[in-house]
């Protein structure tokens, strides 16, 4: 298992690597609509297992839609004139108003009033499914969605969008590595009978060791004070994530969320700490490092 674990990630890692590094924003976002679409369908698996039957079209395509509004907005971010409205706004090329979550969200609202109503699935299946449904899109698509916001950041965005990769993959791998050789004490045996205290720990430490590394190299302009706060942030919520994760596949009855990655499971397994990392990283740059730059 630990053979297949390695292979997969030294074949995933310089890809993932060369992508966000490299390529511009609207290709990142291709490419996590792939991932969630992968990884949201994985989560309607888990709801299946105990009958719950998503509205998957309707799901799947209001996700897609999120992602383009996040692009959007991340376009106009890079495009504004000191925080000031987008070129393009100025030159009135696009008078309308970019889209919003909320606007996303109401629309998801209104499909799923109107296919709980005009179902021909036994009313039984109305609440599950709207809740598993609902979930997938709150849970998975809208967490991911913001790793294209944070891309967008000027300047600084790529390195951002890694640096929470990074952080989420060295400690998965330190958790992993340390908790199998001296782990003795449980962390979340309800949730996960693998996990222990000392895994969680070099996973923290370890990112923040990232931190400090990625403050040595001055590829970012930022204080090294608050590139350990993302990582200790970052890393708190992507093991709260994989926990989460945990959660879900216990309810299920079932041990990985898929079989497409050899060694990791599925593609939410390979991704769940990201579910709650990204976020953490972009509202820690949004409320906490913006406001003082």
């Amino acid at each position: 298992m630990t053979w297949k674990r390695v292979a997969t990630a030294v074949v995933l890692i310089p890809l993932v690597v060369s992508l966000v590094l490299a390529a511009p924003t609207g290709l990142v976002a291709v490419a996590l609509a792939l991932v969630i679409l992968l990884a949201i369908f994985e989560y309607f698996s888990l709801g299946e297992a105990i009958g719950h039957r998503a509205y998957r079209l309707w799901t799947a395509s209001t996700a897609m839609l999120l992602l383009y509004v996040q692009y959007l907005a991340a376009m106009d971010a890079q495009h504004s004139l000191n925080d000031g409205p987008a070129i393009h706004r100025i030159f009135g090329l696009f008078p309308l108003a970019t889209p919003s979550v909320g606007d996303v969200l109401f629309i998801f609202l209104i499909g799923i009033a109107i296919l709980t109503l005009t179902t021909r699935r036994s009313m039984v299946e109305a609440l599950p499914a709207a809740g598993i449904s609902s979930s997938a899109l709150l849970l998975v698509a809208l967490p991911l969605t913001l790793a294209v916001r944070l891309h967008g950041i000027s300047l600084v965005g790529k390195y951002l969008l890694l640096f929470s990769l990074v952080i989420t993959w060295i400690g998965d791998s330190s958790a992993y590595f340390v908790g199998r050789a001296i782990g003795k004490h449980a962390f979340a045996p309800h949730l996960s009978p693998k996990k222990t205290w000392e895994g969680a720990a070099a996973s923290f430490f370890s990112s923040i060791l990232i931190a400090i590394a990625l403050a040595a190299t001055h590829l970012v302009n930022i204080a090294v004070v608050h590139l350990i706060g993302i990582a200790a942030l970052g890393n708190v919520a992507g093991q709260i994530g994989d926990l989460l994760e945990s959660a879900y596949k216990r309810s299920a009855g079932v041990k990985d969320s898929g079989t497409l990655l050899p060694g990791h499971g599925g593609v939410l397994d390979r991704i769940d700490a990201l579910i709650l990392a990204v976020p953490v990283v972009w509202y820690y740059w949004l409320w906490i490092y913006s406001p003082r730059a």
